[in-house]
């Protein structure tokens, strides 16, 4: 059945005119992206991506990703924000958090997503005595976090596999044509997979930039691809009925009223990493302009007992989003014990699964008792292809949404703020004169 929306929760914070009276703008924002006029129009590649994605590529991604599976112990992924969340996403939703430790074949490890020694001292100690490969993502090429572990990485693989065999486990994801990474690659001979021009870092989880990750990890990226594909024609209608522009409707009339502030909670903890990616998708796209609701994430039960009575009892800045997963990866059955030592014979005779949904459903009420709007995202189960529709349902949720909210959804000029700051600090040539500001500042 793919992703659904529902509002049921919502009925005692909005009223049937305000979704009326909001569709005209709903209206406005679909024809400027089917029309490709509004802001941002040059990253619109995102929006027929599931149907018009590189075939050829595709193939070559599989390739790639076989070879590496039976070549290597591990394999690095270097990359950060979207050049890395979707991947991570996706993985982890599809194969568990437990992936790595499971499997028994090829571990993936995320890297170059952080400035910490320690933990790039962590991921070189995996490496060292194992089979492993490279996959460096930066569409420029010389994005601090990524370069660094790179340049550090690339070196170690050398000294643990020789400069020969190294260049045949190192795989570039970047510009086309252009830029650093793409220059060094050509030089060196390693392949090389695509950054498209016209789709965002937060869009790219669809393209090579997470596809060949995922198809390492074993994941099926033809059913992603068919989930994703499904959702366009689904999502991509303009209708009062569309899901995705429910949901679009739902947070900008929630956000009017005061509610600033979007937590997306699941009772699924593989689902850790789809939050953060969705937070990177909407927090990069609407927060502009002094505008723009700010996107938080809870996995429950687990933070129910810490953000748990502020979501409750505090300030009523938020709304919830709570994904619904229906059915899960594995079940537990738990079964009577003639003790009963713990009190816990009311929850036996019956699959875990159900004191789960029972637990999703009484903190869903308590909260909208509380009063807390919330939203339910259902999804079947967190396969490729129900990951895919969601990831499709998600992209065009957040482009209405940011069109809505009177932005452009698909840049992200406030990133560049502390890297300018980083980089004067740090003495890079250039920023010479906004050193000595800066370190007046900081004394």
């Amino acid at each position: 059945m793919g992703v659904r929306y529902s509002a049921k929760y919502l009925k005692k914070f909005i009223q049937d005119e305000e979704y009326k009276n909001i569709y005209s703008q709903v209206k406005t924002a679909h024809e400027l992206l089917e029309s490709k006029t509004g802001p941002g129009s040059d990253f619109l590649g995102w929006t027929t991506l599931p149907r018009d994605y590189d075939k050829e590529e595709f193939a070559r991604i599989k390739e790639a990703a076989a070879k590496i599976r039976q070549d290597s112990d591990v394999l690095l992924v270097a990359g950060i924000g979207g050049s890395y969340l979707g991947a991570r996403a996706v993985i982890e939703a599809c194969k568990g958090l437990m992936h790595n430790e499971l499997d028994g074949g090829l571990k993936i490890l995320f890297c170059g997503n952080s400035i910490s020694p320690s933990y790039l001292q962590d991921i070189m100690d995996q490496c060292r005595g194992k089979r492993f490969s490279i996959n460096v993502i930066s569409k420029s090429g010389t994005t601090t976090e990524t370069a660094l572990a790179f340049r550090v990485l690339r070196q170690l693989l050398i000294e643990e596999m020789g400069e020969e065999e190294a260049s045949k486990r190192i795989y570039a994801t970047t510009d086309r044509a252009k830029g650093t990474l793409k220059e060094l690659a050509d030089a060196e001979g390693w392949p090389t997979f695509v950054v498209p021009d016209d789709v965002g870092g937060r869009y790219s989880v669809l393209t090579a930039v997470g596809l060949l990750p995922i198809a390492c990890a074993g994941c099926d990226i033809d059913a992603l691809m068919q989930g994703a594909a499904d959702a366009m024609e689904q999502f991509s209608v303009l209708s009062p009925e569309n899901d995705a522009y429910k949901y679009a409707a739902a947070r900008n009339i929630l956000y009017r009223k005061g509610k600033a502030v979007e937590l997306t909670a699941c009772f699924e903890p593989a689902f850790a990493m789809m939050n953060e990616w969705y937070k990177q998708l909407f927090g990069e796209s609407e927060g502009k302009d002094q505008r723009g609701l700010m996107p938080t994430s809870c996995v429950f039960s687990t933070d129910l007992h810490s953000m748990g009575q502020f979501i409750q009892d505090g300030g009523r800045v938020l709304f919830e989003t709570m994904v619904d997963v229906k059915k899960p990866a594995r079940d537990l059955f738990i079964k009577s014990l003639p003790s009963n030592f713990d009190g816990l014979n009311f929850l036996a005779e019956q699959n875990m699964s159900v004191v789960n949904r029972k637990a999703m459903e009484g903190t869903i009420l308590a909260h909208n008792d509380g009063g807390v709007p919330v939203g339910i995202i259902e999804v079947d189960s967190l396969d490729e292809y129900n990951i895919g529709n969601l990831i499709y349902f998600y992209w065009r949720t957040c482009a209405i949404s940011g069109y809505l909210l009177g932005i452009n959804p698909f840049d992200q000029p406030g990133v560049e703020s502390y890297k300018k700051n980083m980089f004067a600090l740090m003495g890079k040539p250039g920023y010479e004169d906004r050193k000595a500001e800066l370190e007046a500042k900081l004394n």
